[in-house]
């Protein structure tokens, strides 16, 4: 009987082991991946079943001690076995270029929209249906719905994509320099003045084209120079992800020194991580101070070579034309020291420098190529435009039919007019070009753009019917797209939280009829920046009463719309005190109302000024004087030592011992 029920004991026992061996099989799982000494092995449990036979009136404690370590082996295991299924990159990948709208994306995925928004607000995202949704987004809510993004140029945009540039084919090519400065400092004179002396001296009958980019030639090479609009031009297209400049030339005056609009141009250029070169203008003057400009520009980290720096400075007279050549020399030694290379043996890729409407030859952009050959009849895409290479024409105005890296030319040939800083390439093929523009001119910028600019116009017009915001409406005209670019730049930072500036209409060209109705229906100032209005426009203006202004400079544009801008602000007012006196009496009188009877303490009291009834110096009343009497003369002032009688208008609750304090307001103009 004992044997029978030690052999029941046995198989309770044996019944306790049935989960072990399942646990053996997902532990002989993960078995190769760990060291045999970190696992226990399987032997050990079978053997401790043999002691339970021999002593079975005792408690089988080691069954159960065993079966509980190899529990606490199991749940690790498991767990790591977990971790390693979600580490598993998801198994279905949706491909989106930057964004996409709610709709696309529940398209691609398979599932409804109303579950995509849904999900989207329990992640406290409100969408609706067209709304796109940026990268961050999309990843977020594809992962809830067991999906992986992958961010890449659809549409053939791929054809774009740089290829990766073979060392031995590249060759050198002609540094690109940007001429920046303060206002006034010869930055124009200088370029002018190289253009003379290299380009019209060998160009007999030749007239020079301004198309915002030169090549001059020299002796020991080429170089190409930028002409933009100062600096604000060169931060918009770094903007857009152009960065064209190799070197920058900084001009400043030997008369004036470093000024604002200086530490500004080497703010940007260090930003851009260009090297700068020093021109020292207007040597030729006898108040100019070399030194002194070197002694102003070694606070930037500026310093001379002279000095024991790295900064190359050359010494220049624009004017008398001293110096230009070492400048030129000084260009093409750091050039030559950056190494400048671009295989011309490829597909031309280059950048929008900028853009116009000619009234005989259509639109036409100026494109700076960085690599490649631009020939004539090559298909291209540049930001929305897209088109083919009709002319092409150099700044000689030339006919040229093909230009290589770091040449500029005047191309014809766009669907629309481009934005300066516009990437410009080739293609294959016309219809591949098109293919990219339609899709590019999905209001994507646009309406990132307008949803914005809805939002905040909603709340600018309560501010506005409020009284609480005035706005100053502008239409900017240009003879380039990079100047109305710079333009709109400037102005733009003019705003503030009190008065805002809203630039109704910009465009390039000169400024016609639509235009003056433009202004005259929304009440706004024209500016126009290197053109003019035709007879006709000029006659409506007239006609409409339409403010029209010109200028050359971006800095007097900027100037001149600030001070606009302030007379649209409310002025401050200042008191100012006048006169201080006592109520002695008081008289009631008939139809005229109380009148106090005042001596005089300190200034005057005016008929013209404001008072203050003050009493156990609490304000009581403050407003106009209604009658100011010395016996019974009315009079306009009343000294101090004199006695007199005030009146105050609609106030009878004077009382002996009051104080008046009369003060008058001066109005102060307020500054942006």
């Amino acid at each position: 009987a004992k044997v029978k029920v030690a052999k029941k004991k046995v198989v309770g026992v044996k019944k306790k082991k049935a989960p072990t061996t399942r646990r053996k099989k997902i532990t002989k799982r993960a078995v190769a991946k760990e060291k045999p000494s970190t696992l226990p092995s399987v032997s050990p449990a079978v053997e401790t079943i043999k002691p339970v036979e021999k002593k079975i009136p005792k408690k089988a404690t080691p069954v159960v001690e065993e079966v509980k370590k190899e529990e606490k082996v199991v749940p690790e295991v498991a767990k790591k076995i977990e971790e390693e299924k979600v580490t598993l990159p998801p198994t279905k990948v949706i491909k989106i270029d930057e964004t996409i709208t709610v709709s696309e994306m529940a398209s691609k995925m398979e599932v409804k929209v109303s579950e995509l928004i849904k999900k989207l607000m329990t992640q406290g995202i409100l969408v609706t249906i067209n709304q796109r949704l940026g990268i961050d987004t999309a990843t977020l809510v594809a992962g809830e719905f067991g999906f992986g993004i992958e961010v890449v140029p659809l549409y053939g945009e791929e054809l774009l994509e740089e290829e990766k540039e073979d060392e031995s084919l590249l060759q050198p090519r002609p540094p690109i320099v940007t001429i920046m400065g303060h206002v006034d400092h010869g930055k124009t004179s200088l370029l002018d003045a190289i253009r003379e002396s290299k380009i019209i001296a060998k160009e007999s009958g030749g007239i020079t084209q301004h198309i915002g980019a030169y090549h001059v030639s020299v002796d020991k090479g080429d170089i190409v120079f930028l002409d933009t609009p100062g600096h604000e031009a060169f931060t918009a297209m770094r903007a857009r992800g152009a960065q064209v400049t190799d070197i920058i030339v900084l001009v400043v005056a030997a008369d004036e020194g470093a000024k604002p609009q200086t530490v500004e141009a080497i703010d940007h250029a260090r930003a851009a991580g260009v090297p700068i070169l020093v021109a020292v203008n207007k040597i030729d003057l006898p108040n100019a101070n070399v030194e002194k400009v070197k002694q102003e520009l070694s606070q930037y980290d500026l310093v001379s070579e002279d000095w024991g720096g790295k900064t190359i400075f050359a010494e220049v007279s624009a004017k008398e034309k001293i110096g230009l050549d070492n400048l030129l020399e000084m260009i093409l030694l750091e050039a030559e020291m950056l190494e400048l290379k671009a295989n011309p043996n490829k597909k031309a890729r280059g950048t929008i420098i900028e853009a116009r409407l000619d009234k005989q030859r259509g639109l036409v952009a100026t494109v700076l190529l960085q690599s490649g050959t631009l020939e004539v009849s090559d298909p291209f895409i540049s930001g929305f435009s897209a088109g083919k290479v009709r002319a092409m024409f150099n700044d000689r105005g030339k006919k040229v039919k093909s230009i290589g890296p770091s040449m500029p030319a005047e191309v014809l040939g766009f669907s629309s007019l481009p934005q300066a800083g516009d990437k410009f390439y080739t293609l294959d093929s016309e219809r591949a070009a098109r293919g990219i523009s339609e899709i590019r001119q999905k209001p994507r910028r646009e309406e990132i753009l307008s949803r914005s600019r809805r939002i905040t116009l909603e709340d600018l017009h309560e501010q506005i019917t409020s009284g609480k915001l005035k706005e100053l409406k502008i239409i900017i005209k240009a003879d380039v797209q990079g100047s109305v670019e710079a333009l709109c730049d400037s102005l733009q930072k003019l705003s503030t939280q009190e008065i805002t500036l809203n630039i109704v209409h910009r465009g390039v060209g000169g400024i016609n009829e639509s235009d003056v109705m433009l202004s005259a229906a929304s009440n706004a100032i024209i500016i126009g920046f290197n053109v003019r209005p035709g007879p006709s426009a000029e006659e409506l203006a007239e006609k409409e009463r339409v403010d029209i202004h010109i200028y050359r400079v971006i800095y007097e544009v900027v100037e001149e719309t600030k001070k606009a801008m302030e007379g649209l602000l409310e002025p401050e007012f200042k008191e100012i005190p006048l006169g201080r006196a006592e109520v002695k009496r008081i008289f009631r009188i008939p139809k005229v109302g109380t009148v106090a009877g005042c001596s005089v303490a300190k200034g005057k009291i005016s008929r013209q000024s404001n008072v203050r009834l003050l009493r156990d110096n609490v304000i009581i009343y403050e407003g106009k004087i209604s009658s100011l009497r010395r016996f019974k003369d009315d009079v306009r002032e009343v000294d101090a030592g004199f006695e007199c009688g005030i009146g105050l208008e609609n106030f009878n609750d004077i009382k002996e011992n009051d104080i008046m304090e009369a003060f008058t307001l001066e109005k102060i103009a307020r500054k942006l």
